[in-house]
């Protein structure tokens, strides 16, 4: 009994491991976790109100399926206010997300919008493709398809 009941903790354990930890960050950490030159990172920055994101949400999580073997982050920045942390962690958890979850905290959207890319009129979804070895930084507001994702990464991978 004891052998089946250490078995099922351990099932539970990784079951709770497979899906992402929500995390808040700043725009500092975030220009800090995306620094890395051996990886190419895809930003997705999102909310739990807006349904293209939603929509779009599964292709990102396909994309860093599809290319687990590659150097290739894909990181899932909320927008939502930081008083809509639970709100969010409950979202990542219901979707069983297993990218990389933040919630973008900042004193004004302006600041990070701006930070992101200049051209962005600040609408979601928006993504952010970084990859430092090759010095390409791009940017695009919209809603991607799979298809359309897959060769946004492959043309700035």
């Amino acid at each position: 009994m004891k052998k089946y009941f250490l078995l099922f903790a351990a099932a539970c354990l990784f079951s709770i491991s497979a899906f992402a930890q929500v995390q808040k960050i700043t725009l500092l950490q975030l220009q800090k976790r995306i620094s890395n030159p051996d990886t190419v990172y895809l930003v997705n920055f999102w909310a739990t109100w807006c349904k293209p994101c939603i929509a779009e949400l599964p292709h990102f999580e396909k994309l860093q399926a599809a290319y687990k073997n590659q150097p290739l982050k894909v990181l899932l920045v909320s927008m939502d206010f930081e008083s809509k942390f639970p709100d969010v962690i409950k979202f990542a958890k219901t979707r069983g997300l297993r990218s990389e979850v933040y919630l973008a905290v900042r004193k004004n959207d302006q600041e990070l919008i701006d930070a992101i890319d200049k051209e962005w009129s600040g609408a979601l979804p928006g993504t952010l493709i970084v990859n430092g070895k090759k010095g390409i930084r791009k940017f695009q507001e919209q809603e991607f398809t799979y298809e359309e994702l897959n060769k946004f990464y492959q043309t700035n991978k």
